[in-house]
């Protein structure tokens, strides 16, 4: 199948402002790029690109002054139409076991405060089964604990503040989530993309881009979402991270204001193609 994607982000910019912006499909996903998801910047201005610690593909510029900048693209993504791939006999890695590459993804960060949760998250799921059951029961928990909507959104929100208030949207069911694994000693990394509504009723309700996490078991990694909490379809991948921290989607350094934002992904059917 294929899905168009996009986005176009209005920021009005009184003075000359850099800005990190992650915008761009993940590099794994390169060969399936039909259109390829070029960033456009109206005034045009200069982009210089590169790839940050984690692989993610980065780009740098710097908003004119007194500016109203739009930034924007319109691409089209071959994907298998087939849901999150589920592996109930993925097995969980003792920590000494792990790659190197995984341990980041068992420590504590910015949102991810494992140390406040480890008691909470060993009484909650130590008696669970190990490995794909673990993680499993750990968002069928999230999904429960946690009522979603955008009027709880908070860009401070933690894991153990989405925890106690018992509300949040996408990245703190995310956050949540990885805390308790990490509790766990199970690696899991935060993943921001596209989400849309293929092959479920349509919510109506404005697009944005999603967070869900990767958890590391039986030596790959593999997409949980316990917002959602089942298997999904079309999940384009942008960035990967410790946490949203990590994976802003624009980070701006000096006085702006976001004007619009908006964000689309739609199976493109066979007429329109």
């Amino acid at each position: 199948m294929r899905i168009r994607i996009g986005y176009e982000l209005i920021y009005d910019c009184p003075q000359p402002t850099p800005m990190i912006l992650l915008l761009n499909v993940h590099f794994t996903r390169v060969s399936d790029m039909v259109v390829p998801d070029h960033l456009i910047t109206s005034p045009s201005i200069p982009i210089t690109p590169y790839r940050d610690t984690f692989g993610n593909w980065c780009s740098r510029i710097v908003a004119p002054p007194a500016c109203r900048l739009r930034l924007s693209t319109d691409a089209v993504v071959t994907d298998s139409g087939q849901p999150d791939l589920v592996c109930p006999g993925a097995p969980q890695h003792v920590v000494q076991d792990l790659p190197e590459e995984c341990l980041t993804f068992l420590l504590g960060s910015r949102y991810c405060e494992t140390d406040r949760l480890a008691e909470i998250a060993w009484s909650l799921f130590g008696q669970t089964p190990l490995g794909w059951g673990r993680v499993q029961a750990i968002c069928d928990f999230v999904h429960r604990h946690l009522v979603f909507g955008y009027e709880h959104a908070r860009p401070t929100k933690s894991a153990w503040e989405a925890f106690n208030e018992r509300t949040g949207v996408c990245r703190d069911f995310a956050h949540l989530a990885i805390t308790l694994c990490r509790a766990m000693s199970i690696p899991a990394r935060y993943c921001t993309g596209y989400l849309g509504d293929i092959g479920i009723p349509p919510t109506h309700s404005p697009m944005d881009f999603a967070g869900w996490f990767e958890a590391y078991l039986g030596g790959r990694w593999y997409t949980f979402d316990p917002r959602n909490n089942t298997p999904r379809i079309g999940r384009i991948l942008i960035a990967r991270g410790r946490d949203a921290s990590d994976v802003a989607i624009s980070t701006t350094f000096g006085p702006n204001t976001l004007e619009s934002f908006r964000v689309w992904t739609d199976e493109v059917r066979a007429t329109q193609a």
